[in-house]
């Protein structure tokens, strides 16, 4: 690891002394760089380590307003799959979920990455046809799907009430085997530990004010830190794309909204496995610690500010009571919101832009935290060769002109 020093006030986890959250370097800015990439989130951190690993390049700047991995990396649900429905959408989805099987190993750095599976619930005859679709356009695509029948629902995860009775009867489940959770914080300082021993400079509490735009290329950046020169800018901070991307005077297909979730006290093991159910808008698993993480839709306003509507959460818990009534006695421990970027077609958008060496990765809506090491591989590729990898290229920005969407609105089970 690269020669550190450590954050005032800031203490190492509990087993990890070399924890990179404290330990790795906190250089100042240079005055140049060959790419300066604006997030250090988990897009940021993985896209430059691919620069570095997959391309060479590493003459790179990560710039994070904050500390690294604190917005929407530190705010997620930690679920990991790619049954999608598109071909464009499992395309991305499944390259990620194959690098996250090796991606442990790649990184020298555990991120507890739990392959328990995830269920999406069907609770209507329309919810039962959409959902055997998605199967079999899986398979399809040659990713782990199977269709379950309540009582296998219930073999997969007991804790689930089957009972015709109630509001939203559960009818079946897609499932994919292979999805999972990682531990969120540990894979973005797995991401900043390998790129920081590239020499990447991972400059922290650097807030992007301005870019610099001559004629019809982006030439460097403002920051509350002084101007950087760079030959190319990647803008990947999720939940504020549109006011970067603003700054060079591109207008974004873009909303940006609350997005809620919750975790309760610690619990003994009792939740096995992930399940998310789309109609009523919860899903649920239980972290490594023992809590209980529980998701839910978007508020329907939109904001930047990291908390939302109480009636959301209000409902959130009464969609959680149903499905698992074993949950009636577990107490909340606290709630907070990050704020998601979402596109009309509820699809990312990755690629270039009309300004010569500025490139784009956002409106990833609920499905960030999962493409983490796809996408960064994806985005570097594209910064590298300016040009779309193969996986990226149905998300471009002239989608939203030439009416190519990729439509996953309900489609793949998420709560936009």
């Amino acid at each position: 690891m690269s020669t550190s020093t450590s954050v005032v006030g800031a203490s190492p986890a509990d087993g990890l002394p070399d924890h990179p959250a404290f330990l790795w370097r906190n250089p100042a800015p240079k005055p140049s760089y060959d790419v300066v990439i604006v997030g250090g989130g988990g897009h940021g951190l993985a896209t430059a380590y691919y620069l570095a690993k997959n391309h060479g390049i590493t003459n790179v700047a990560v710039l994070e307003k904050g500390w690294l991995a604190g917005g929407n990396m530190a705010r997620n649900t930690t679920i990991i799959r790619s049954n999608y429905l598109w071909d464009e959408s499992s395309g991305i989805y499944e390259h990620s979920l194959k690098l996250w099987e090796g991606l442990e190993e790649d990184l020298d750095y555990p991120i507890l990455f739990s392959q328990r599976g995830v269920l999406n619930l069907a609770h209507g005859l329309q919810d039962v046809r959409d959902s055997r679709r998605r199967v079999y356009a899986n398979q399809l695509n040659g990713i782990d799907a199977e269709w379950l029948e309540p009582e296998d629902v219930a073999k997969v995860c007991p804790i689930v009430n089957i009972s015709p009775d109630i509001r939203y009867p559960v009818l079946g489940a897609t499932y994919q085997p292979r999805a999972g959770i990682a531990k969120h914080d540990y894979v973005a300082w797995g991401f900043a530990r390998r790129a920081d021993e590239y020499g990447i400079d991972l400059i922290q509490n650097c807030e992007v004010t301005g870019l610099d735009v001559a004629g019809d290329r982006v030439v460097g950046v403002q920051t509350t830190r002084g101007r950087i020169a760079a030959g190319k800018v990647a803008l990947s901070a999720a939940g504020h794309s549109s006011v970067l991307a603003g700054m060079a005077g591109l207008r974004l297909p873009i909303q940006s909204h609350p997005l809620q979730a919750l975790v309760s006290e610690l619990l003994e093991p009792v939740h096995p496995t992930v399940v998310m159910s789309n109609a009523v808008h919860v899903y649920v698993s239980q972290a490594h610690k023992g809590e209980l993480v529980m998701g839910a839709g978007i508020d329907s306003y939109n904001g930047y500010g990291q908390r939302g509507a109480f009636h959301i959460i209000e409902r959130q818990m009464s969609a959680a009571l149903e499905l698992f009534p074993v949950f009636a006695r577990a107490h909340l421990l606290r709630t907070w919101a990050g704020i998601v970027d979402v596109t009309p077609d509820a699809s990312p958008i990755v690629g270039l832009t009309p300004v010569d060496g500025l490139y784009l990765n956002c409106g990833w809506g609920t499905g960030g935290f999962k493409a983490t090491p796809g996408v960064g591989w994806c985005f570097a590729h594209t910064v590298a060769h300016d040009e779309p990898h193969p996986y990226n290229a149905p998300f471009t920005l002239d989608r939203f002109t030439t009416g190519a969407l990729v439509d996953e609105h309900g489609a793949a089970g998420v709560a936009h």
